[in-house]
């Protein structure tokens, strides 16, 4: 088996007591003390996340806006310099190759973050599809380092450090920025659904960015927080993660991500024809989100059945902090009756629900 790879903080986040797991070929934090005391504090203080496992990739050149905008479904052509997209990027069949965000650095210059366990496979496609593009793509992957700054405290934390006027960058808006002497890019986004920051910064710069912050994070309540509790946020939130409400077997419109889905645009997107079927036929099933009432975790995998049979899979489970309940998401057929679950030999009953779970601030 090839070694795992360390993003630039494992030093320093071995020295803060992390625990480690194998995370998409990462040796990565999945939490620092509990993952349940690392959920609230984002909640109600703040949390910082390690997530420079992420990739990057460089779009540049003159068709670079053009290119983009034939690659994913969201519509590229609305970006202008320090604004942010999210978008999925799809096969001709409407699955899901990965989602994205697209960092619009200029007119010419495009930085795009995609998973971590899919960036070599991003790379190749994105690069295949670019053939006939006036633009030029390169993984930008091991070029930065990524911190996360996430929660209602997350501005008077980071404001000190930087003379970036963040009370005036919007929600998915960023810009460049100098932040406790190092370079970095400042984008308001995030995957917990909380306000916060992105901070991607030359990864030599990333040990003394995390020890400024949690200097300066101190007095709110600044807590590290690992993979553990940014999967029960972005659950909370009704967030996707590839592999489970999105795959290259589940589209962007069977996950509710058809506000992403631009099939009116101009440009002819890779995977339009097929979306466009879908949406005409009627999706064969779809993704639900729901609670249990019961604090039993449900796991990803778990058959989920209706009085006709089976009707579906869990794709994601956790024990929401906040609510003290099980919740979340199935792939369940298009029009099944009443949901339940298999649980060490109990039923529980799945109610759907729209996300998000937990009341979340408004961002603007």
């Amino acid at each position: 088996m090839p070694a795992l790879r360390r993003t630039p903080l494992f030093a320093f986040n071995q020295q803060h007591g992390a625990r480690f797991v194998d995370f998409g070929g990462w040796e990565m934090p999945v939490q620092y003390k509990s993952i349940l005391d690392e959920h609230r504090a984002v909640r109600q203080r703040a949390g910082l996340f390690d997530v420079s496992h992420m990739g990057e990739v460089e779009v540049t050149g003159p068709e670079a806006m053009r290119f983009l905008d034939h690659l994913v479904t969201n519509d590229v052509s609305t970006l202008f310099p320090g604004r942010v997209l999210y978008s999925t990027m799809c096969q001709p069949d409407g699955g899901v190759v990965d989602d994205l965000i697209i960092y619009c650095r200029g007119a010419q210059d495009f930085l795009v973050c995609v998973n971590a366990s899919n960036t070599d496979k991003d790379v190749a496609w994105i690069n295949a599809q670019a053939v006939g593009f006036a633009c030029t793509v390169r993984d930008r992957s091991d070029d930065f380092a990524l911190l996360a700054l996430q929660g209602p405290a997350s501005v008077a934390i980071l404001q000190p450090l930087t003379s970036a006027a963040l009370g005036s960058l919007k929600y998915y808006h960023c810009l460049p920025g100098t932040v406790a002497g190092a370079e970095v890019l400042i984008a308001r986004t995030g995957y917990t659904g909380e306000n916060g920051y992105e901070l991607f910064c030359r990864p030599a710069d990333a040990e003394a960015l995390a020890v400024a912050l949690l200097a300066a994070g101190h007095a709110h309540g600044l807590e590290l927080a690992g993979l553990g509790a940014r999967d029960s946020l972005r659950l909370e939130a009704g967030y996707p993660l590839y592999g489970h409400e999105i795959s290259d077997q589940i589209s962007p419109l069977q996950a509710g991500l058809g506000w992403v889905v631009k099939l009116d645009k101009a440009s002819n997107f890779i995977g339009r024809d097929a979306l466009r079927a879908q949406k005409a036929a009627g999706l064969p099933s779809k993704i639900v989100f729901f609670k249990t009432g019961d604090r039993r975790i449900v796991r990803a995998g778990t058959p989920v059945v209706d009085a006709s049979g089976p009707v579906g899979e869990v794709k994601s489970g956790t024990l929401s902090p906040l609510l003290n309940e099980s919740i979340g998401s199935a792939l369940v057929r298009t029009g099944a009756g009443e949901l339940s679950v298999d649980v060490r030999g109990t039923a529980l009953k799945l109610t759907p629900t729209k996300p998000p779970f937990v009341t979340l601030p408004a961002k603007s």
